[in-house]
């Protein structure tokens, strides 16, 4: 099981995928935090985030979307996570955040053929309490 998230991102049209592997958690969030601060640092970002490939992720990590979101959001731009994965949509189901994100069962058709190259590093209109 790999701990640190191995993000890969891609641009395609106006789109970043932005794929991540791994657990993320109180260790591994800080890096994939600052990466996220970055993409979504200019005006009407358009994010997917593609977590199929997560196999863990806590309290911490549910910040780090929900920060990413409502940065998106703030900016008036566009965020979608990308998984089939029961686990993490039970995590967000649970923390009541399953109707926060616009959530996906795979990557839309018009990105998810693209090749990803390494990263440098690691829906609705209300915020997240608590969280910028």
């Amino acid at each position: 099981m790999q701990r640190t998230p191995h993000p890969t991102e891609r641009t395609v049209g106006g789109t970043t995928v932005v794929t991540v592997r791994g657990e993320i958690d109180l260790l591994t969030a800080p890096g994939l935090a600052a990466r996220l601060d970055v993409l979504t640092a200019g005006p009407c970002p358009d994010l997917v985030l593609d977590l199929s490939q997560v196999s863990f992720m806590d309290c911490t990590g549910l910040g780090v979307l929900c920060r990413a979101r409502n940065r998106v959001m703030a900016r008036h731009g566009r965020l979608r996570l990308a998984t089939d994965s029961t686990l993490i949509r039970l995590i967000l189901r649970h923390a009541g955040l399953a109707g926060v994100f616009e959530l996906l069962r795979s990557l839309p058709d018009d990105v998810a053929d693209t090749p990803a190259t390494e990263a440098d590093a690691v829906t609705a209109a209300r915020p997240v309490p608590g969280l910028r």
